[in-house]
């Protein structure tokens, strides 16, 4: 299996823009990332293009044990999931995740998400702006694959 990045690839630790930082998502994150989750659930529903049912159903103990894997993946760099909060942490706005790809065209596939009853609001493009500069800028991948974006 090839690696994400190199091992001597710093990774980011944070992006902090004028409306919000991203971090890494892990599992002290639990209840806050569980309201944006469950409060975003219609949009959320087959966004990681598996066919599932996520996160329909979904438990504060499932999704503790789903933050958990994320904090663990990020720690052995396999994949990475950043946590999007509000400047004083009091929110998570969505989560942004990059996974090796699964096409050969692409190095990575970057899976992005923004809580729903902020969709359409300026800061959800501007956001993803954001990442993609960043993607480009500090991160090793020739070709990605934003996943749901164009």
């Amino acid at each position: 299996m090839n690696k994400l990045v190199p091992d001597n690839f710093e990774v980011p630790e944070i992006l902090e823009t004028e409306h919000y930082r991203l971090r890494m998502l892990t599992i002290h994150d639990v209840l806050k990332d569980y309201l944006a989750v469950i409060s975003s659930t219609k949009q959320l529903i087959n966004r990681f293009g598996d066919g599932g049912t996520w996160p329909k159903g979904l438990t504060i103990e499932q999704n503790l044990i789903d933050l958990g894997w994320h904090q663990k993946e990020f720690e052995n760099r396999t994949s990475f999931a950043y946590t999007v909060v509000s400047l004083d942490d009091s929110e998570v706005l969505g989560c942004f995740y990059i996974y090796p790809s699964k096409s050969k065209e692409y190095c990575a596939d970057i899976f992005l998400w923004y809580k729903e009853c902020h969709i359409g609001e300026p800061k959800d493009e501007e956001l993803f702006d954001h990442i993609r500069r960043w993607i480009d800028k500090d991160w090793p991948f020739k070709k990605v694959h934003y996943a749901g974006r164009k």
